[in-house]
C-alpha cells in the first residue's frame, strides 16, 4: 500500500505543471523573490532560484503578477531574459488573464516581445475579456508591435468577448491611424521565427 501511494504521489509531481509547483512553494519566499525582481534586486533574487531549484520563477503573487509580468510592465530587458532562461512560463496569465505578451504589447516594448515569443508566448493568447495580444497593439496604436506580432503568425480576425470586434475590426474604426489597417491587410507571417538575441 505504501509503494503505490508513494508511487502516486511521484506521478502527481511528474505531471504537475510549472505554476502548480511554484504555488506550492513557501509564499513568504516568494514574495520576497517578487519584491526582489521588482527592486532589480539580483542579489536576493537569484538564491530564492537556486534554493527552490527554479520553481520560484513562476510564482504568482497575491496581485496574480508573476517575475516576468513584474519585469516586462517595469521594461526590465535584462530581467526577462534572465527569467526566461530560468524557465519562467510566459503563458501564465495574470487575474486578468494578461501574459507577459499582452503586457508588452500594451507598452510597445518590442524587445521583450520577440524575447517572449522565441521562447514560446502564444501569439493568439486571449485574457479574460478576449483579447488578444494584437487586439491590445492596435487599440493602443503600437505599429510596430502590430507589425512584429502579425509576422509572428496572429490571427487579426479573432474577436474579443467584449464588443465582438478582432484587431482587424478595431484598427478599421481608428481614423486617426490608418497605418494599423495597412499593416493588417499586407503584412503576412514570416516562414521563420521572430529574430532577436540569444537567449542560450
Amino acid at each position: 500500500m505504501r509503494g503505490w501511494v508513494t508511487a502516486g504521489l511521484a506521478m502527481a509531481v511528474a505531471m504537475a505543471t510549472p505554476a502548480a509547483l511554484a504555488q506550492s512553494l513557501n509564499k513568504s519566499e516568494g514574495e520576497e523573490f517578487l519584491k526582489a525582481v521588482n527592486q532589480d534586486d539580483g542579489n536576493t533574487a537569484v538564491p530564492l532560484i537556486e534554493k527552490s531549484a527554479g520553481r520560484i520563477v513562476n510564482y504568482r503573487g497575491y496581485s496574480g503578477d508573476t517575475a516576468l509580468h513584474i519585469a516586462t510592465k517595469k521594461r526590465q530587458l535584462d530581467w526577462v531574459g534572465f527569467l526566461l532562461s530560468k524557465a519562467a512560463d510566459p503563458n501564465i496569465g495574470d487575474e486578468q488573464g494578461n501574459t507577459p505578451l499582452h503586457l508588452a504589447s500594451q507598452i510597445g516594448f518590442t524587445e521583450a516581445a520577440e524575447y517572449l515569443l522565441r521562447k514560446g508566448a502564444k501569439v493568439d493568447a486571449t485574457n479574460r475579456t478576449g483579447e488578444t495580444p494584437l487586439i491590445i497593439a492596435v487599440t493602443q496604436r503600437q505599429t510596430r508591435m502590430v507589425e512584429m506580432l502579425l509576422r509572428a503568425g496572429a490571427n487579426p480576425d479573432k474577436s474579443d468577448h467584449a464588443a465582438g470586434y478582432s484587431a482587424r475590426d478595431y484598427a478599421k474604426r481608428d481614423e486617426r491611424n490608418r497605418d494599423l489597417i495597412k499593416l493588417i491587410e499586407t503584412v503576412k507571417p514570416t516562414a521563420t521565427k521572430v529574430s532577436g538575441p540569444s537567449l542560450n
